[in-house]
């Protein structure tokens, strides 16, 4: 029987329309971002590609933009630019997962998609939710198409799970070695440290626990969210979400981060080895819990939520009185080159491009490019040289600028609250800037940085000012919606 009655769907057809109404006419509403259709959006979940056509899942609220009880959401593509709005994929409807159906992946063998995910059950009674009164249990979906769930079960029940860790173990992602599937789970430890822990099966049903795939040390944070593990030629990608991790000059400076490790597994101790120090994957105001797939042509792309919980008092979203908060990055081509993990928007995305306009500038002091709209756009700076500093403002009141090896993304009040985030780079060779009504993600050097930020102008430029002494090449296009 399901837990969710026939008068919980009344009451969220009856709010989703109320919310509708607010979003009509909302200029803040994305051109072509992923966004939630109403309430709230999170984690991506169970990104893949079937039989020629991709599926975006996730974490999802309908019916309140400031969070609650969370459904999978689903949005189709078959080119990774435009999205069908799908029925839902998964709701909290069973006993273990009536608190929410948390994120997950997909995973495909033998013409069917696998999915895992973590049921959230919470108990009545005094509990911290932390250390007692919460299941996360594992649960095993098997698919024939993507759209409707043909098998359902829970792999690993909450109590199967090992001695030594809190209540909070979840996040499944699965991958493939030498025929044998893998599951990684994120975790919080008895000792508040992040550990990723690794299970073991042959057919994808019944699972050993076979260790702690990686842990942190004390100032790694307390807790590991999203793990997500993959193979390259050149190294292996292991990329979570740690929380409570210690800011540091130019680096981990959100509430919540995501990054990566490069290094290889022991498969005979079956640990992960880092050979890298861990890196922040997105250096703005607004990303967490990316996850990564393999489509069918073998890139790897990556998904993440632009967005972050646990931001108030620093900053906030001006779109929860509109009744919805939160959208996804651009999908991202994930590549390591020279011991370094590049990420660069999906060529897919050129196809919005119209009315090019390429400019040759050698700034005096500084220079207003006019008639330019600001609302949804591509702009590529190569700069051939910077004699004293660079700046460039766009939108209403954002500042991107370099000065003495570091590159600044600063909002004015358009960022409500959102203040100033830096990366150190040694020579800035380009900036590619791509702007939504409500967002911004700015490349460096060819996808060696990436800063992704909401942000909320009420009165947009008719110019993009630049300032300084520097010669540069310049090419900007209007983007589709």
């Amino acid at each position: 029987m399901s837990e969710l009655t026939n008068q919980y769907w009344e009451d969220l057809a009856q709010a989703q329309a109320k919310l509708k109404k607010k979003i009509e006419n909302d200029p803040w509403r994305l051109a072509f971002h992923q966004m939630p259709e109403t309430g709230w959006l999170n984690d991506p979940n169970g990104a893949v590609q079937f039989n020629g056509l991709y599926h975006l899942y996730h974490q999802y609220v309908p019916d309140d933009p400031d969070g609650g009880l969370v459904h999978w959401a689903h949005k189709t593509s078959t080119d990774m630019v435009h999205f069908q709005e799908e029925d839902l994929f998964l709701s909290p409807d069973k006993p273990y997962n009536k608190d929410g159906v948390y994120s997950g992946s997909a995973f495909v063998k033998d013409d069917e998609i696998h999915f895992f995910y973590t049921g959230n059950v919470k108990h009545p009674g005094e509990h911290d939710y932390t250390f007692s009164g919460r299941e996360q249990n594992t649960v095993h979906i098997v698919s024939k198409d993507g759209f409707t769930v043909d098998y359902e079960e829970v792999v690993i029940p909450h109590e199967d799970y090992p001695e030594g860790f809190t209540d909070h173990i979840r996040d499944p992602k699965i991958f493939e070695k030498d025929g044998i599937y893998y599951m990684v789970l994120g975790s919080r430890a008895l000792n508040h440290r992040g550990k990723i822990l690794l299970y073991e099966s042959a057919d994808l049903y019944d699972w050993t626990y076979k260790g702690v795939f990686i842990e942190g040390e004390k100032e790694m944070g307390y807790m590991w969210e999203c793990p997500d593990f993959f193979e390259t030629d050149e190294k292996d990608v292991l990329i979570f979400s740690p929380q409570g991790l210690k800011a540091t000059s130019h680096e981990f400076e959100n509430t919540h981060n995501s990054g990566y490790y490069l290094g290889s597994v022991d498969w005979e101790k079956a640990k992960f080895i880092p050979d890298s120090d861990f890196k922040e994957l997105d250096r703005g105001f607004d990303f967490y819990a990316p996850q990564t797939f393999e489509d069918e042509s073998g890139r790897r792309i990556l998904w993440g939520w632009m967005g972050l919980g646990d931001i108030s008092p620093e900053y906030s979203n001006p779109t929860v009185a509109r009744g919805w908060q939160h959208a996804m990055t651009l999908p991202r081509e994930l590549t390591v080159e020279d011991g370094k993990l590049k990420q660069r928007p999906l060529t897919e995305y050129q196809m919005l491009r119209v009315n090019e306009n390429e400019q040759s500038l050698s700034i005096q002091d500084s220079f207003e490019w006019e008639a330019q709209n600001q609302k949804s756009f591509e702009l590529i700076i190569t700069i051939e040289e910077v004699k004293d500093k660079l700046s460039i403002t766009l939108k209403e009141d954002t500042v991107l600028s370099y000065d003495n090896h570091q590159f600044s993304l600063s909002h004015g009040p358009s960022g409500f609250g959102r203040s100033e985030r830096t990366v150190e780079i040694d020579n800035l060779t380009k900036i590619h800037v791509i702007a939504d009504t409500s967002s911004l993600e700015i490349f460096l050097n060819d996808g060696d940085y990436v800063l992704s930020s909401r942000v909320y102008p009420k009165n947009e430029r008719d110019s993009i000012l630049f300032e300084g002494y520097s010669e540069l090449s310049v090419v900007k296009w209007d983007l589709k919606s």
